[in-house]
């Protein structure tokens, strides 16, 4: 299966949100071909969660890489920017924990 490039599935994904009223920032920009992308959910009571895309053998899926007060979020973040500079970074903000990742055409 072909995979979309990494500035393309981003841009996507921003769109999407964005219809849905769900504020989001890059704070991390990528490679725009193959760079892998981590979106933090913010939800603006000091807590967040961090989601990373994962192959297995059913398919790719969005897996949570770490969850909790949201300085330990960050701190997941800044050290796998640390050996991976081609990464993005998304940070979705929404109280009620909305981020869309299950969606059709975002899930895989």
């Amino acid at each position: 299966m072909a995979r979309l490039a990494s500035g393309f599935w981003v841009g996507a994904y921003l769109q999407r949100l964005r219809l849905a009223d769900l504020p989001v920032y890059v704070t991390a920009r990528g490679d725009a071909e193959s760079g892998a992308v981590l979106v933090k959910l913010a939800t603006l009571d000091g807590r967040a969660r961090l989601f990373h895309r994962v192959t297995t053998p059913e398919g790719r899926r969005w897996d949570i890489l770490a969850d909790g007060p949201e300085p330990e979020v960050d701190a997941a973040i800044a050290r796998q920017r640390g050996f991976d500079p081609d990464l993005w970074v998304l940070e979705v903000e929404s109280r009620d924990g909305r981020h869309l990742l299950e969606e059709d055409g975002l899930a895989d």
